[in-house]
């Protein structure tokens, strides 16, 4: 993907928040242009979401040279009143998250006997 990613239109289910925390919890070393490209968004929008997590202590980064290590906060409340009140932590969105990306790419075969 080069330059611009392409724009989107209309609502989505997950917030770009939500997006790019997903994809460092894949790679805890992801760089910000390969998080940007995963998550259609530039890599200034990326960095900005960085700061946001940093900042409210949902991620924190160490520097190894020239790239950063992420650590997320597993155990941190989701923000939105309606989910802080159920207790749900960043640990369980991720686990959703990454359940349904695994029965994106299982094989159809295996999908179907699973549902």
């Amino acid at each position: 993907m080069d330059g611009v990613p392409e724009p989107h239109s209309g609502w989505t289910f997950l917030t770009n928040h939500a997006r790019v925390l997903a994809a460092i919890a894949d790679d805890h070393n992801a760089r910000i242009r390969d998080i940007a490209a995963h998550c259609r968004l530039t890599d200034r929008a990326v960095q900005k979401i960085i700061s946001d997590l940093e900042q409210d202590g949902y991620l924190s980064h160490t520097r190894e040279g020239r790239s950063n290590t992420y650590r997320i906060d597993p155990g941190k409340i989701l923000r939105h009143p309606a989910e802080a009140g159920l207790g749900l932590t960043v640990a369980s969105l991720l686990s959703l998250l990454a359940h349904d990306e695994a029965g994106r790419t299982a094989p159809s075969d295996e999908r179907e006997t699973s549902a």
